[in-house]
């Protein structure tokens, strides 16, 4: 394939010659007739989301929306869990309790007692079941408040209709050539199934690093932590980290451990001030989500300790310290558009906003080591993005509108 006249960073216009799904030759006046005329738009390695769950992606296009943007109180959650016909299970996701306060089984009951229904928490980590559900999976729980139970739910209640092709046509009309999938206990073939994605794919758990999930209620001592990261070496470890005392045990286990190429911070929801020189020596990469502190602000301004909201989903400061940072969306928990993350990093007020060739750097880098930047060099992977404007011209915009066409080893994924 042979794209004509495009914008490649420190090259300024340019052909490209790929062939055998690598970049084989860049230059002005390449030889060959044109199969791409890029007409001076930027050709940028294709967008990599460093964070996300695909399965939950695409389970969620066959489920309602009752989150605070879709429901407003009892009655609009009611009515959104009654779409459906009588008798029918119902899958609900991203509820938070600003919907309508805090959500069990009676809570369930009352609002809809003819037909099965499960709904997601908008972390991802709670399930709540009425009555009927309870029953039809054959499960006994006082409260129908099921935590971190995904594994066993699986096989308990009816599967849904999964459209993986469809997450990554859209996914690719945004410029994104591949994931890493960051479930904590991938499913048994799970790498196969998504293989139904044409992006390229890091599966935690099949391909390094291992993800460790950490939760307050059973989080280990930092040497019982240290002791499993040693047994899990050489493999890099990504470590689930969403609150201060999580962060530190990961770092006390690290010390410990001793770090090694590759590993990672996953979220680095609150990482305190004083912990940024630590992370710097440790070399550790932080995955983190700088969008979520504009997403939830409402939320965060009333559920997040006051000692903690300074220190929210760094992003600048980390930057300025020198320590490896990358992005994921984390969809379906969060927006799955990379380029609305990327607004989001640069809008931030909080003194964590970066620049807008600094938001786009966040989804640039190479899945194994997030923060290293992928180029548009001879060599590398044909795994492009290109746009219909100039690179300043999309930093201008960061927008999706930008994005014209997106290629996975030479072949083109978007329609």
């Amino acid at each position: 394939m042979l794209i004509r006249d495009v914008e490649v960073a420190g090259r300024g216009r340019a052909d490209v010659r790929v062939e055998g799904g690598l970049i084989a030759e860049i230059g002005r006046g390449l030889p060959g007739p044109a199969d791409v005329d890029g007409r001076g738009g930027a050709l940028l390695p294709g967008l990599h989301d460093h964070h996300v769950h695909l399965m939950a992606m695409a389970a969620e296009a066959a489920s309602v929306p009752v989150g605070p943007a879709d429901v407003r109180g009892r009655a609009g959650l009611a009515a959104a869990l009654r779409s459906g016909a009588p008798g029918e299970w119902v899958r609900a996701v991203g509820y938070y309790e600003s919907v309508a306060g805090d959500l069990d089984r009676t809570a369930l009951d009352a609002l809809v007692p003819d037909r099965p229904v499960r709904v997601q928490h908008r972390s991802g980590t709670m399930w709540f079941l009425n009555t009927l559900a309870l029953r039809a999976a054959g499960l006994d729980s006082a409260d129908g408040r099921l935590w971190r139970e995904d594994q066993r739910l699986r096989t308990l209640l009816p599967p849904v209709r999964l459209d993986l092709a469809d997450v990554g046509r859209r996914a690719a009309r945004r410029g994104v050539t591949g994931f890493t999938n960051a479930d904590p206990h991938p499913a048994d073939g799970l790498a196969q199934t998504l293989s139904a994605l044409p992006q390229r794919l890091l599966v935690m758990g099949v391909d390094p690093p291992v993800k460790l999930l950490l939760d307050d209620r059973t989080l280990p001592a930092p040497s019982d932590l240290a002791a499993t990261v040693t047994g899990l070496r050489p493999r890099p470890v990504a470590v689930h980290c969403v609150t201060r005392v999580q962060l530190l045990v990961t770092l006390l286990a690290l010390e410990e451990a001793g770090p090694v190429a590759g590993d990672r911070i996953e979220h680095g929801s609150v990482i305190p001030a004083e912990t940024l020189p630590w992370l710097r020596r440790l070399g550790v990469a932080v995955v983190t989500q700088p969008h979520f502190p504009v997403e939830r602000a409402e939320a965060y301004a009333t559920d997040v300790h006051p000692d903690d909201r300074p220190h929210l989903y760094r992003c600048q400061s980390l930057v300025a310290a020198g320590i490896p940072v990358a992005a994921g969306t984390d969809a379906p928990y969060g927006t799955p558009d990379p380029w609305a993350v990327m607004r989001a990093a640069v809008a931030r007020d909080d003194g964590e906003g970066v620049m807008p060739g600094t938001a786009l750097r966040l989804f640039l880098g190479n899945p194994h080591r997030p923060h290293r930047p992928r180029q548009v060099a001879v060599g590398s992977p044909a795994d492009l993005c290109l746009l219909h404007v100039p690179l300043r011209a999309a930093l201008d915009a960061l927008t999706a509108d930008v994005v014209r066409a997106a290629y996975v080893r030479g072949r083109p994924i978007t329609e």
